[in-house]
């Protein structure tokens, strides 16, 4: 993950779980999940942020892990959900996961904070860490231009969406489209994946 944007979620933690607190629940993203996810199967949230999507996904029957590069995130998550599990972890590498260990796995809104040049690499690992016959959820916002930062920070990536599919390999894609995220309002890229 690069850096700089590690820590502008972790020195403005609060501030980031609260603005997203405040949001619109993802209803659109849910009734995909519901739709695609594996019932009661072992369930990664990787990027959790604040949490809000591991307590949903357990709350719905998806036993569920929550990871996070940014220090300061996890401790937001924590506090708010004491009862779901937590760890530390970051792409491209995701070192504390074992290859084929979930049933399903979303990385909602996290692969565009990465180097461009680490896009491909870190969507492989997400697929490694699918069981056979796993299922990942991958969105993405975006961009009209080259990489970016924003006010804070965090760096927004300008990569095509042929780095992602190329990363994930011989995955059979059940989803691949541009839409608009109901909760942020932002235009992302939505891309559904199983694991034969």
């Amino acid at each position: 993950m690069d850096e700089q944007t590690i820590e502008a979620y972790s020195t403005g933690a609060s501030r980031f779980a609260a603005e997203w607190r405040d949001q619109p629940a993802p209803a659109d993203m849910y009734a995909l999940l519901q739709q695609y996810f594996t019932p009661g199967g072992k369930t990664a949230d990787i990027g959790c942020g604040a949490g809000r999507d591991v307590a949903w996904l357990n709350d719905h029957g998806f036993p569920t892990i929550g990871y996070d590069a940014a220090p300061g995130l996890l401790a937001q998550a924590e506090a708010a959900y004491p009862n779901l599990v937590f760890k530390h972890d970051a792409l491209p590498e995701l070192g504390s996961i074992d290859a084929q260990t979930f049933d399903n796995v979303l990385c909602e809104t996290v692969v565009m904070h990465l180097p461009p040049e680490e896009v491909t690499r870190a969507c492989a690992r997400l697929a490694d860490i699918l069981k056979p016959g796993g299922t990942l959820y991958l969105s993405w916002r975006v961009s009209d231009s080259a990489s970016k930062r924003d006010g804070t920070g965090r760096l927004y990536a300008g990569f095509d969406a042929a780095q992602v599919r190329e990363g994930l390999g011989d995955v059979q894609l059940l989803l691949d489209a541009e839409t608009v995220n109901e909760s942020s309002g932002k235009r992302v890229h939505r891309l559904i994946a199983r694991r034969s």
